[in-house]
């Protein structure tokens, strides 16, 4: 079975600007001695683009089927999931109420008011604040409960979920990338990708082994230490078996994770990661977020020595309207 005909079961809203590039990254790819592509996934067209346009064509897909009037999700609050839910919510006509969970410890006033905040506040969404920044589950609790005076006030509440207890609904987007990737006629040596929900990750990695692709895929963990996510990725790849009602395509030996990047922790930045967005901006006029995409950079710098020569893609998801949530992190003085 195609993966086309898996994915037509499920009801999509093909918003995205689809299919992304693939370029050349040739003077950062010189200076890492490595043949480097990036997969431009940071152009998906909408509300400044990333992964998460193709996760939510399949999720708002499912409220329109529901004819939902409000659309509700969680996330830290420099998410760039939620900023992209409200931007596809608002081309669609509906509501967006986001909560927004406090998952970096003392964050800076700028983190709070400036790169997706104010994007999400010019939106015009509902905002709400949850007190914890690792209980996915009490989260999404909450959501149930937020969506629970929407449908009492008349409305449509549809809820996008966070916690792994949920289908894995928006890996399909990234199933239906990996069918994209074949098509553009380029094979290479290692895919490097960050790995938080690990939709994303295991979407890609779902979808290249139903087409015989055994490139492996190196999740850079940006949330979880590398076992923990192993454990994660696992589960998530059988849980998207169980949705598509097909065979597992995957073994334990495709997981690959690092978390060498990791430190000290989700949305903090560390002079590696800096490193790798300076050096991603200077060399290629590219840019990259302290979060998820400047982790994987780094990444792959620490990994380069072990691949010279190899031919390498950075699978870019977007993120950068988080930079300027963390402009003070960058050290630059007005002269």
């Amino acid at each position: 079975m195609t993966i086309e005909t898996l994915l037509s079961q499920f009801p999509r809203a093909c918003m995205g600007h689809l299919p992304t590039s693939l370029e050349a990254m040739p003077n950062l790819g010189a200076a890492l001695g490595l043949d480097l592509w990036i997969k431009r996934d940071d152009c998906t067209g909408i509300g400044m683009g990333g992964n998460k346009v193709r996760q939510l064509e399949f999720y708002l897909g499912k409220a329109q089927a529901i004819e939902a009037t409000q659309v509700l999700i969680t996330g830290a609050v420099q998410s760039n999931f939620v900023r992209t839910t409200a931007a596809m919510a608002a081309r669609l006509g509906m509501g967006c109420h986001i909560q927004l969970e406090e998952r970096v410890p003392d964050p800076s006033p700028l983190y709070r008011e400036n790169g997706n905040v104010l994007l999400n506040k010019l939106m015009g969404t509902t905002l709400y604040s949850y007190p914890e920044g690792e209980d996915e589950t009490g989260a999404d609790r909450r959501l149930r409960e937020i969506a629970k005076g929407l449908k009492n006030s008349g409305e449509i509440p549809f809820i996008v979920p966070l916690s792994a207890d949920h289908p894995p609904t928006g890996a399909l987007g990234y199933i239906d990338a990996a069918r994209e990737l074949s098509n553009q006629s380029q094979t290479f040596d290692a895919i490097y990708i960050g790995s938080g929900s690990a939709l994303t990750h295991c979407g890609l990695l779902f979808g290249l082994r139903l087409l015989g692709d055994q490139t492996p895929v190196i999740g850079i963990c940006v949330r979880r230490d590398a076992t923990t996510q192993t454990t994660r990725v696992h589960q998530r790849l059988e849980d998207l078996s169980q949705l598509l009602e097909c065979e597992n395509p995957t073994n334990g030996a495709d997981i690959i994770l690092d978390d060498c990047a990791l430190a000290p922790g989700y949305g903090k930045m560390s002079d590696d990661t800096r490193n790798a967005i300076t050096l991603a901006a200077q060399k290629e006029g590219q840019f990259l977020d302290p979060t998820y995409t400047g982790k994987v950079m780094a990444g792959l710098i620490y990994h380069a020595p072990e691949r010279q020569r190899q031919k390498i893609l950075f699978w870019h998801t977007g993120g950068q309207p988080a930079i300027f949530a963390y402009a003070d992190d960058f050290g630059f003085s007005a002269k």
